[in-house]
């Protein structure tokens, strides 16, 4: 929001500097981002008129000009398109000191000869005088200007223009009037209101409206105004303060609605009457329905996006932007001016899905005063009748049932103040800062109950409360006191595994954590979990990052493959987080589940280069390895089980398994995968739950036997496809107390062992804690082993 001080000043006048000014704002909420001046610095610039003009006689395109300042009359040559005889226009006399072309640059103005002509000054446009970036030719000036006056007087440029950053709740400053009631509050002085009395209608012309979507347009006011003069032109003064809030002049009618904008904080827009068919109706857009914007660009309406539109065309984007087709122009004599309330959700992001972003958008998405819509109709009036003249009609006013007429009172506890704000306020003083933010008040033994005024619909709960207090009192008023903290140990159980432990576990093991979006690229999602549902964003950054993640990979892949882009062969990474799914039905409509995961992704050698050893790249068995790590942290005995996954090589991925249920994933990426992502190196990946290693096994003591332990080897026999965890499994089951171990220590397949077999050799360690064993003892427990294998793979005992 930017702004004049001059213009603001005019409404409240506070007995203090523009620094001292702006620190206020700040400190109350409103940021104030940035203070420059109203025109840059220039001197010796007076208001001329052209007396007599006739062309140079040696070059086509230039004039000799008569100008006088009302003291002299001085020869000028000028080659501007516009320059004729009577014009009235800035004249930069013989040491005049202009603006330069570069920041704090200057040049000035000495007797010329431009062609063997005599010049004694310089005819000046809006950007020789740092009014503008551009020009098209000599600043015109009102007939009326009084000639001889200091030009910098005359437009009042020794002013300020203040840009505030305002955060999003506070769209009731997105005005002179809302600032004005700021300053006001903060210096304790009046604020000099605006009054307009309704202005009388000479017409009884009316134009229909209808509003069918009534729960996204409450209150919808229009006029119509006939004869105004098309020639008419908007006043300087109008233009000037315009130009300090940052909008371009364009026509007296839309100029006098952006005035009304920047003044009321109402957007407002003008139709011409002439070229509306039937009536306006407010409404959602139709499928495949077009429009035709102010700024020439033909959109495709989606469904959901508000628009005005009458009986033959859609007219305008509610909140947005106004159309083409019935825009004002040169010809226009006949107007409906419009104000409308639009629900704040309905209008924000629209204008973003269709890359644009309106003044009036801006005001709308953060929400406008529900009881402005007629006076910003009675305001524009006024304007208008004053600088185009027409006939006015009666304001036609359309409410529906879903307009918030009635603000709710809030509860302030008093006991809040003191226990929120760490400050004691007093009563009186409490209620005296509401009084002056306009609020209605009533005091009760223990708070107050307050009702906000329309402007300030950000105020919603008793919270929104403590902070008009304590911005008002002022936060640099707060007093210092010596901070207290009472400690308190909080108890972590044993058993329970901290977030940082199982970080630091894959640290150890070479690992860089990552931090990416929780949205991804679709094209990204489908391809690593293509039978997963997904939640798509309402309003993404961008349609790369429109879906919320199902799978930690889609941000690991594409950290990785940025870094093997910069020449980084060797990436580990990880990454903890969430991934959203839709919830399970009967859950509501609006569910997510929300499941938090440790991913991880591997790619290129196993070791930095060293001289020790040769280079080996990483494989399956590494990133299992690390898995399994991790996994020695969890309670619960996890199995790997060769699967198939969309995203995984065939031949290469398994699932991890804790109980049954499958916790992760982990393996190969799958090529095609690869390729469709640009990545060339192979990438291994792993993805497990959280919740499966978030509880340890607490360590317990076990007396050492003072017996001797027996070791007996076996080697085995069976079908290559068999899993050497089933059949481990399958002797844990099968063994007694008197086994303590299990150790698997060969597998062979070659020479001696048919074809589809494969050799497998334990070392079995057996002890007794009260007695040595007898070799009967272990004997048979050998034999009950091999019994049971033989029983469930049919395994032999190789010779």
């Amino acid at each position: 929001m930017k702004f004049s001080e001059q213009w603001l000043r005019s409404w409240v006048n506070p007995s203090i500097s523009t620094q001292e000014m702006c620190d206020q704002l700040t400190m109350a909420g409103l940021e104030v981002d940035a203070v420059e001046p109203a025109a840059a610095e220039f001197s010796e610039v007076v208001v001329a008129r052209v007396e007599s003009l006739e062309k140079h006689p040696d070059a086509d395109k230039l004039n000799v000009c008569q100008v006088t300042d009302g003291t002299e009359t001085r020869q000028i040559v000028c080659g501007a398109s516009n320059v004729r005889e009577g014009l009235v226009i800035p004249l930069a006399k013989i040491g005049a000191v202009l603006p330069g072309p570069g920041p704090g640059e200057t040049w000035k103005i000495k007797p010329a000869k431009l062609r063997g002509v005599e010049s004694s000054g310089m005819l000046c446009s809006e950007k020789e005088l740092g009014l503008a970036d551009s020009a098209e030719g000599l600043m015109e000036l009102p007939d009326d200007a009084p000639i001889g006056q200091d030009i910098r007087k005359y437009l009042q440029l020794d002013d300020t223009i203040i840009e505030l950053d305002l955060t999003p709740n506070r769209g009731d400053c997105l005005s002179i009037t809302g600032i004005a009631r700021e300053l006001g509050v903060l210096n304790k002085c009046e604020v000099t209101e605006q009054l307009w009395e309704p202005y009388k209608q000479t017409i009884t012309d009316e134009f229909a409206v209808e509003i069918e979507a009534t729960e996204a347009c409450t209150h919808y006011t229009g006029r119509v105004i006939k004869g105004i003069n098309p020639r008419a032109e908007t006043p300087l003064w109008m233009l000037e303060r315009l130009r300090r809030g940052g909008i371009r002049g364009l026509s007296p009618v839309v100029d006098i609605t952006n005035y009304v904008m920047l003044e009321l904080g109402q957007p407002m827009h003008a139709f011409d009457l002439q070229k509306l068919d039937g009536k306006i109706t407010v409404r959602f857009a139709e499928k495949s329905e077009k429009a035709t914007l102010l700024d020439g660009k033909s959109v495709d309406l989606q469904e959901n996006t508000l628009v005005i539109a009458d009986d033959s065309s859609v007219l305008a984007l509610a909140g947005v932007m106004g159309g083409e087709d019935s825009a004002v122009d040169d010809s226009t004599t006949d107007i409906f001016l419009e104000s409308a309330f639009f629900k704040p959700e309905v209008i924000a992001g629209k204008a973003r899905s269709y890359g644009m972003h309106t003044d009036s958008s801006h005001r709308f998405e953060r929400g406008v005063d529900t009881q402005m819509q007629v006076h910003a109709i009675e305001r524009a009036t006024e304007l208008v009748r004053e600088i185009c003249g027409g006939e006015v009609g009666p304001v036609l006013e359309h409410k529906t049932a879903a307009h918030p007429e009635e603000i709710l009172p809030i509860h302030l506890r008093s006991d809040r103040i003191k226990r929120v704000l760490g400050i004691e306020l007093a009563e009186s003083e409490v209620t005296d800062i509401f009084q002056r933010l306009g609020m209605e008040v009533k005091v009760y033994p223990d708070g107050w109950l307050v009702k906000a005024p329309s402007f300030r619909f950000d105020i919603e709960i008793e919270a929104d409360l403590l902070e008009e207090v304590v911005r008002v009192f002022g936060y640099n008023n707060i007093p210092r006191t010596q901070p207290s903290y009472h400690a308190v140990i909080q108890s972590r159980p044993e058993a329970m595994n901290s977030l940082d432990e199982l970080k630091r576990c894959l640290v150890n093991r070479g690992y860089y954590e990552a931090i990416s979006y929780s949205f991804v690229d679709p094209k990204w999602q489908d391809i690593l979990d293509p039978q997963a549902k997904t939640i798509a964003l309402a309003n993404p950054l961008s349609s790369e990052m429109s879906v919320m993640r199902t799978t930690m990979w889609a941000g690991l892949l594409s950290a990785l493959k940025y870094n093997v882009n910069r020449q980084q062969n060797r990436v580990r990474l990880f990454e903890t987080g969430l991934c959203f799914r839709p919830a399970d039905e009967g859950t509501g409509v609006d569910a997510i589940s929300q499941e938090p995961m440790f991913a991880g992704v591997i790619c290129g050698d196993l070791h930095d280069e060293q001289w020790a050893e040769q280079t080996q790249k990483a494989d399956f068995f590494d990133i299992k390895a690390d898995v399994e790590a991790l996994l020695s942290y969890s309670a619960t005995d996890s199995v790997f089980a060769a699967a198939e996954h969309p995203a995984l090589h065939p031949g290469q991925s398994a699932c991890i398994k804790q109980d049954g249920e499958i916790i992760g994933w982990m393996g190969a990426l799958h090529p095609t995968v690869q390729k469709v992502l640009g990545i060339d190196p192979r990438v291994y990946v792993f993805e497990i739950k959280q919740s499966a290693i978030s509880s340890n096994k607490i360590p317990e003591f076990t007396p050492l036997s003072r017996f001797p332990e027996v070791r007996r080897d076996l080697a085995i026999l069976v079908d290559e496809a068999i899993p050497v965890s089933d059949i481990l499994s399958v002797i844990n089951g099968a063994s007694s107390d008197l086994v303590k171990e299990t150790q698997l220590f060969d597998v062979y397949q070659g020479k001696g062992v048919d074809e589809g077999t494969k050799s497998i050799a334990f070392g079995l360690i057996l002890q007794e804690f009260s007695r040595t064993l007898t070799d009967n003892e272990v004997e048979s427990e050998i034999e009950n082993i091999v019994s049971t294998l033989n029983q469930q793979f049919a395994a032999t005992l190789r010779e």
